[in-house]
């Protein structure tokens, strides 16, 4: 029996989801949980870093956009060949070198060096986010869509909460270079079960046809007990074409990839400054060190639970208004978190606050993976990233000559407050068929 692209893909986007779409997800969801561990140990380890090798705030704002000007390689030139190669292979790729990278930066001896191996580890990282985002996209049910790329991007912040609480029992007793030697393993442990249970797009495989396309969406659909395919249809000239950013500013995408592209920017600005500066922040408002440490973790806990909370709500009322809704809770949270006085109440505000921004922050990776068509999914996720990796990049250096200058803990949180709001109103203001 053969069957259109579209077709199967309905088929498998309206039906009960299998084992091995569950098994795609979860491994997309493990990666972005080591994504989060390998971009925030720089975080936990800055004290002592800075210590080692004498580092001041400023360059320490540096060393942190160094890993953001990696990943924003990495999501603008890397991401995209994922659907020219697939995504499987990108991921597959892109872990090897995240985690040979990670380790690696346990031997730097210099800021320099920290510079260089932090910006190598960024590009790994940056193409995995894009790939895994767009692979669960292309795997999960219709209805759940949102929901399902919320919960896999939402390895992020779990990572970074394991990582946290690693972090606070290995820094201690064995040092920095021990935490990014144990994150570059953790890493590279991943690649067997990538390589034998992650599979391949079957939009991408339909769509691009690469070399035994067929056999292989044959055994995809086989494993889920699908009809098989007798014939690949026929692609048309837009899909043989090699991705570019023009295929993103068409007459009728342009305005909505441009929102999208400000959102995210303005959001990834806060957020960065959030989480590089988390324990540092904490210790300035009279946290221990090692409560500094599980300031961290509390913000990261608290972001896995918004981001599942947003594509939950997502669902119901729709994801430019929860963004929306997510990002101006956020802003006001930031406002009042100088009011507040006592550890107690600081880690709760930093929970509340990790809720609200990681939350509607994921929300726009599934506005960005619903956007655009597979053709260009990647490339679309790829440079939506991208955009936002620049205001990632800003907003640690700028919060590093803040806090240099003196600027109190109360003013830079009501500073960054503001683009956390005119992000949300970029969000609601998206206009895109596909979007609710």
């Amino acid at each position: 029996m053969s069957l259109t692209i579209n077709s199967t893909i309905s088929t498998i986007e309206n039906t009960k989801i299998s084992t091995l779409q569950f098994a795609t997800i979860f491994i997309c969801f493990f990666m972005n949980m080591l994504d989060g561990m390998d971009v925030m140990i720089i975080s936990y380890s800055a004290p002592s870093i800075a210590k080692e090798l004498a580092i001041s705030a400023q360059v320490l704002g540096s060393v942190f956009s160094a890993g953001l000007v990696g990943m924003t390689i990495g999501t603008l030139f890397i991401a995209p060949y994922a659907d020219i190669f697939g995504r499987r292979t990108i991921i597959l790729l892109s872990a090897f070198w995240m985690g040979l990278m990670v380790f690696a930066t346990s031997y730097a001896q210099s800021v320099e060096q920290l510079l260089f191996f932090r910006c190598l580890s960024g590009i790994g990282i940056g193409s995995v986010l894009a790939s895994t985002a767009t692979l669960t996209s292309e795997y999960a049910p219709m209805r759940t869509k949102d929901f399902w790329v919320s919960f896999v991007m939402g390895g992020y912040p779990i990572g970074a909460v394991l990582s946290g609480l690693a972090a606070a029992q290995i820094i201690p007793m064995y040092g920095w270079r021990t935490m990014f030697q144990t994150a570059g393993i953790a890493t590279l442990v991943m690649l067997p079960l990538i390589f034998f249970f992650l599979s391949e797009s079957l939009d991408f495989l339909l769509k691009k046809q690469p070399k035994d396309a067929l056999q292989k969406v044959n055994v995809i659909l086989n494993k889920m007990n699908k009809v098989p395919l007798i014939n690949l249809p026929t692609r048309t000239d837009e899909l043989i074409k090699k991705p570019s950013v023009r295929a993103l500013l068409t007459p009728e995408r342009k305005t909505g990839t441009l929102q999208l592209w400000l959102a995210i920017f303005l959001a990834l600005s806060a957020l960065y400054f959030l989480t590089n500066w988390i324990p540092k922040l904490a210790s300035i408002t009279g946290l221990s060190v090692a409560l500094a440490i599980y300031a961290g973790t509390v913000f990261n806990l608290g972001a896995f639970v918004g981001i599942i909370t947003q594509g939950y709500l997502s669902g119901r009322f729709g994801l430019r208004k929860t963004i929306f809704s997510f990002f101006t809770m956020t802003a006001i949270l930031m406002v009042i978190f100088g009011l507040v006085k006592g550890s107690v109440f600081v880690l709760i505000l930093f929970g509340l606050i990790g809720f609200g921004i990681q939350g509607g922050f994921v929300g726009l990776y599934a506005v960005a993976a619903r956007m655009y068509p597979t053709e260009i999914r990647t490339t679309g996720v790829g440079f939506a990233m991208s955009s936002g990796r620049i205001g990632g990049i800003i907003g640690p250096i700028l919060a590093g000559f803040l806090i240099g200058m003196g600027i109190s803990v109360a003013t830079n949180f009501m500073i960054f407050a503001l683009p956390i709001f005119c992000a949300g109103v970029a969000a609601l203001l998206i206009k895109s068929k596909e979007i609710a």
